[in-house]
């Protein structure tokens, strides 16, 4: 079975989903990752949006977190303050779905600058909402590629917070959630260990080791037991491509 890159990690990352769960998602890969959890084993799934919407039931693949497909079926729309205010900061929202350039080896990410802040090699898009999304939500997770520039030992700006310097350093600074549980890549997943380091713990079909340590930054350390996911179904990709997707918005160019 042929799939891309995107969809192996879209369809992933959906899997980790719970029925019931309150997901404050973005658009893109992370919004397909809801939509396929909600079309299979979390019917229940809310999705929540930075906007002001919760609830959402949008009819076609919304395009920005503005777009007004996202109103139409929702359960409510409020202010952007609410959202964050009186739904996130309150521990409201069970997932967060993050994004950056860089994720480090203890789940702090970087969407601010490459180099120096000052005089940037690269300037990205910032934060938006995602430092408050990685302080306050209960669990969070990236989806990413594992490429070795995109997992340094140490991000160059840190944007949202994962574990900092390590386990207990979320406590100390005032932050409440979980941090970042998961990082879904084309490669396998890690998970922070009992140190807050983000470390091997799955790896997909026909991926090794080897590969992963090859694509990481940092020497990366390897769970005693390394599980392999569960390969991706037909009928996964049927819904990503036939129902969520059809035109190739966010699935052309993933592999």
């Amino acid at each position: 079975m042929d799939y891309s890159s995107a969809e192996l990690m879209i369809i992933n990352a959906a899997r980790l989903l719970r029925d019931g769960d309150v997901v404050f998602v973005g658009v893109g890969q992370p919004n397909l990752a809801c939509n396929l959890a909600k079309r299979t084993h979390a019917p229940n799934l809310v999705m929540v949006y930075e906007a002001g919407v919760i609830g959402a039931e949008p009819a076609r693949l919304p395009l920005s977190i503005g777009d007004p497909t996202l109103v139409s079926g929702s359960v409510s729309v409020v202010s952007m303050y609410d959202i964050f205010a009186n739904y996130l900061q309150r521990g409201n929202v069970d997932v967060g779905f993050m994004g950056g350039a860089q994720i480090d080896k203890h789940g702090n990410i970087n969407a601010t600058v490459i180099g120096g802040y000052d005089h940037p090699k690269v300037r990205l898009p910032g934060s938006g909402g995602s430092q408050e999304i990685a302080a306050w939500a209960n669990r969070c997770y990236i989806m990413t590629p594992h490429q070795k520039r995109r997992f340094p030992e140490k991000v160059e700006f840190m944007t949202s917070a994962g574990f900092i310097g390590g386990k207990g350093d979320r406590e100390k600074a005032g932050l409440r959630g979980k941090g970042m549980v998961g990082v879904v890549t084309d490669i396998g997943m890690l998970e922070p260990d009992e140190t807050g380091e983000m470390i091997l713990t799955a790896l997909h079909p026909g991926k090794t080791v080897e590969d992963a340590k090859a694509n990481t930054g940092w020497d990366l350390k390897v769970a005693a037991e390394v599980r392999v996911t569960e390969p991706v179904t037909e009928n996964e990709l049927r819904i990503l491509r036939e129902e969520l997707d059809p035109t190739g918005i966010y699935l052309k160019g993933g592999g």
